[in-house]
């Protein structure tokens, strides 16, 4: 353990002493100390989760297979020093073997000669000493690292860790691991190929009647799937829409159905159109797979594309085989030819205006839900501000986070132009008295600086 951890250990302790100074139990703390009580306490795991995989490497040492009968983890009674592990922490073998990584990716190391050399992966042990990142994303990062270190360049992987750390510690363990699978695309494009073709190879649905009902078990590769998830996410976006304009949406046969059962039920309204049945099922406006690609990529036959509404990147041939499925609608965003400022000549925003915000943000740029289920949104209000139909005063959002904002008075800056720019919210004081810009869009994934 080294000094570093053990005095991040006991700052966070000192503040989480300092906020419960007063109350009984968190059901006595003000809104302003649960907040200080669940940062403090989220220091606290991610700095013990450090202590942990330090902790972790040094049995899995002494557990080493060389050691036979003298192993730590057989004089305790366990076959692997990940089981010693999971049994003490409470941790699945599988999170144990993963703190053993972590904690040995990140511990100091000696030449033959006994000299000190830095950890193989520096910039993630300064985190994990700080309690800036935790165990899980720390493992995230250094199991992608060690899998492209053969196919990138020593000082490429090194400016890839630092930047894939600065991002991941803003990060929730879900959104690492969308910017784990976007830096893969980044480091390693020519991998993507070789994994989608086992990806499709494992395709598979299983049909099988239990208890008087039928069971789909269904598992595909991505490219694949984002046609079936178009689909139905039009379908349920079309019954949302017919809710909405329902005359009475309180009556007794009002449409109450769950997003579970309107899934399940426009799988069997699709599959009847395929036999050729007829129905009233409502139309799947909007129901199209969008893929995004660099015209330059496409035309060599190199890089990746992504699908939005999907985070794992797509190979250039899944790419062109989706293109082989469906239409081509060739988009050159911030040309003459596509205006994307016109100022207070227009109030809703373009289609061309749509898609190049679509390109910044990726979806509702505060929580990353899909363009489908967005709006573009004036910044500075239409009536109110006599705000302008611009790239920059435009903003996908989704109704909830639109509400959120407004309801809770939070700042929107654009930082930069075009869809290569930068969104930034800024929550109001009673939510954060230091105001710290929190990085929204597509930016929170890219690899790029």
């Amino acid at each position: 353990m080294t000094t570093t951890h053990l005095d991040a250990l006991h700052e966070a302790v000192s503040r989480l002493d300092a906020v419960w100074a007063d109350a009984e139990d968190a059901a006595h703390l003000d809104r302003a100390a649960l907040i200080a009580a669940n940062e403090v306490l989220g220091r606290l795991r991610r700095v013990t989760d450090g202590l942990q995989a330090e902790v972790a490497a040094g049995i899995a040492h002494e557990s080493r297979t060389e050691l036979g009968a003298e192993s730590l983890a057989k004089q305790h009674g366990f076959r692997t020093a990940a089981k010693l592990i999971a049994a003490t922490t409470g941790a699945s073998s599988t999170d144990a073997s993963r703190l053993v990584t972590v904690g040995e990716a990140t511990a100091t190391r000696s030449d033959l000669l006994g000299a000190p050399l830095p950890a193989k992966h520096p910039a993630v042990r300064e985190a994990l000493n700080t309690g800036s990142l935790g165990a899980p994303a720390a493992a995230l990062i250094v199991e992608l690292l060690d899998r492209v270190q053969f196919r990138v360049a020593a000082d490429d992987l090194q400016d890839a860790e630092r930047l894939l750390v600065d991002k991941a510690t803003a990060l929730s363990l879900d959104e690492v691991r969308k910017l784990i699978a976007r830096a893969e695309a980044h480091l390693d494009p020519d991998g993507i190929a070789p994994r989608e073709e086992n990806a499709r190879a494992q395709n598979s649905l299983v049909f099988s009647e239990r208890r008087g009902r039928l069971h789909l078990e269904a598992d595909f590769d991505l490219p694949t799937g984002a046609t079936i998830k178009a689909a139905l996410e039009g379908h349920t976006t079309a019954v949302f829409a017919s809710r909405a304009n329902a005359i009475d949406p309180d009556a007794p046969d009002a449409d109450r159905r769950t997003i579970a059962q309107i899934r399940a039920e426009g799988l069997a309204l699709i599959c009847a159109h395929a036999l050729g049945c007829d129905n009233d099922a409502p139309a799947l406006a909007g129901a199209t797979v969008i893929v995004r690609v660099n015209l330059d990529d496409l035309t060599t036959g190199t890089g990746y594309g992504t699908i939005d509404g999907i985070d794992q990147p797509i190979s250039i041939g899944a790419v062109r085989r989706l293109a082989a499925n469906g239409g081509i609608i060739p988009t050159v965003l911030n040309t003459d030819s596509d205006i994307l400022d016109w100022g207070r000549e227009k109030r809703l925003f373009t289609r061309t205006q749509r898609l190049a915000l679509t390109e910044r943000d990726g979806g509702c740029a505060m929580c990353t839900l899909p363009p489908s289920m967005t709006r573009a949104h004036h910044i500075n209000w239409w009536n109110r501000d006599h705000g302008t139909t611009d790239l920059n005063n435009g903003i996908l959002l989704c109704d909830n986070c639109h509400h959120r904002i407004h309801d809770n008075d939070w700042t929107i800056h654009i930082d930069g132009t075009s869809t290569t720019a930068h969104v930034w919210f800024i929550p109001p004081p009673h939510i954060d008295p230091t105001r710290t810009p929190r990085l929204g869009g597509t930016a929170r994934y890219t690899l790029a600086a």
